[in-house]
């Protein structure tokens, strides 16, 4: 059955920090631009239009000589196509490099990255969303500023007024009598109503412009999801919002090779499972579900568009019962169950179901909300020995990392938080795909050319993964690792503290 008020008020809470992902509006981006192995982070202003940060950072490669940055919209140059903008080397910072660039409409943007240094160039494409999350408020310093001069403006007004009355008609030098006097504070007293009649309106058009705001702001796509109670549990996840029954949404795309990534989380975290439904028609996605415990789940669904515009999408399941047999409708199916926590250690392990183990390679600095870091993680045999990992979807690991009370969710790997499937679709547009579908058609059938990506991260330390990625705010936040061990998805589980 669907969680109903619950699923409302995640909604609600959610509303203003969800893009991409949820509570984590950051893009990272790791790979290689040409002969440069580079890392990009882009933090959006929240606000549209709005300037977005940009850091390079150069992680291996031969001396670097100009870093250039330009935000494309829709990831299309054009004939109007505006000079880059060159990314300032940071003081005392080797190999780092910050600019900040504007993004004017809503909708999928790509930033284009141009290295250029002893080894030549190389140029990659980082896909970012550029939507309003946000409504900024007045801060009290400044609030009581502007009332201050407001009173300010206000008896300056009157004052001007009871002048003009007073004394506009006098010739130079003359006095004005009594009765003028009088006249001029009536005027006065009338014109207080009547200016503040004008602040009035002026306060309504400013509600109305905020109103107006307010309603832009982005949310996600409405959907609507049931669970079949049966001996074999389906669920069924409908896609119900009106822009995308009216098409307004470009169609969807497969990210990674499936069209839906869907994650569902217990509330208390003791449950998980990544599952990829199949679409029915238009509008329908259906799965199996694993023999997870009973309890309430939250539901995200991350989706790709064929303009390269990510979502994330969100809902509330509760699951009464369980099954005791599961035929995984995807082969990249997988669900993980545990009665205890994992505890928080500083190189925490966690058993896999094969029997090898799953490390948390961790430096000796605490976790802070907004650093960057690697997260890194080995898998080794009973004997201790490094484990050969397969690619699993295109990738050498998955990760899901979640806040304990769901204000944040990022579905990452090793070149970051990025979809890949919108990484194509800039990459392979062309200014004739105006008919909805033929680039998507494309990128399906080119979906082989991250090949080349998926060998550049499968490279290193033997069974070792590294996620870049900055925790987005304090608190206490569970971590999933997922490898491809002999065909089988292995999950590991760890807990992290974060500290502001």
């Amino acid at each position: 059955m669907k969680g109903r008020w619950w699923g409302l008020s995640l909604a609600a809470a959610l509303l203003f920090w969800t893009s991409a992902h949820v509570g984590s509006p950051d893009t990272f981006f790791e790979g290689t631009a040409g002969p440069y192995r580079i890392r990009v982070i882009v933090r959006p202003p929240g606000i549209v239009p709005g300037q977005a940060d940009i850091t390079v950072r150069i992680l291996a490669g031969t001396a670097v000589q100009s870093v250039l940055v330009l935000p494309l919209r829709g990831g299309r140059p054009t004939a109007l196509e505006p000079p880059p903008d060159s990314a300032r080397s940071v003081h005392g910072a080797r190999d780092l490099y910050s600019a900040q660039l504007w993004l004017m409409e809503d909708g999928a943007y790509s930033i284009r990255v141009d290295v250029a240094g002893t080894a030549g160039r190389g140029t990659v494409i980082v896909p970012v969303n550029s939507i309003a999350t946000r409504r900024l408020g007045f801060g009290t310093p400044l609030a009581i500023a502007l009332l201050g001069l407001g009173a300010f403006l206000f008896a300056g007004a009157i004052t001007i007024v009871g002048a003009a009355v007073r004394e506009s008609v006098l010739t130079p030098g003359a006095e004005p009598d009594a009765a003028r006097r009088r006249r001029s504070w009536w005027i006065r007293l009338t014109a207080v109503p009547v200016l503040a009649l004008a602040l009035l309106g002026g306060k309504k058009w400013w509600d109305a412009a905020d109103a107006e705001h307010t309603a832009s702001l982005y949310r996600p796509m409405q959907i609507h999801t049931t669970i079949d109670s049966g001996p074999a549990r389906t669920l069924t996840l409908a896609i119900t919002d009106s822009e995308w029954l009216g098409r307004l949404f470009t169609p969807l795309i497969p990210d990674h090779g499936k069209l839906m990534h869907l994650f569902l989380v217990r509330d208390d975290l003791q449950g998980f499972a990544h599952l990829h439904p199949v679409l029915i028609d238009s509008s329908t996605f259906r799965t199996s579900l694993p023999p997870l415990p009973p309890g309430r789940y939250r539901l995200y669904a991350d989706v790709v568009h064929e303009s390269g515009f990510t979502q994330t999408l969100l809902d509330s399941v509760t699951l009464a019962g369980t099954t005791d047999s599961w035929r995984p409708g995807d082969p990249d199916d997988s669900w993980w169950e545990s009665r205890q926590p994992s505890a928080v250690g500083r190189q925490p392990t966690t058993p896999l179901n094969d029997g090898s183990t799953m490390t948390w390679v961790r430096d000796s600095g605490p976790l802070v909300a907004g650093r960057d870091l690697d997260l890194s993680f080995e898998v080794r045999t009973r004997d201790g020995k490094p484990v050969t990992l397969e690619p699993y979807m295109g990738m050498p690991s998955h990760a899901v990392i979640t806040r304990e009370d769901g204000a944040v969710f990022v579905h990452l790997h090793p070149a970051g938080t990025i979809s890949m499937a919108s990484q194509l679709a800039f990459a392979l547009r062309q200014p004739g795909d105006t008919v909805r579908g033929v680039l998507g058609a494309r990128i399906t059938s080119a979906e082989q050319a991250s090949a080349p990506q998926t060998s550049m991260v499968m490279e290193g330390n033997p069974g070792t993964v590294t996620l870049p990625y900055a925790f987005p705010k304090p608190g206490r936040y569970r971590i999933w690792v997922q490898v491809k061990v002999g065909g089988k998805v292995l999950t590991g589980v760890f807990d992290a503290e974060v500290g502001p």
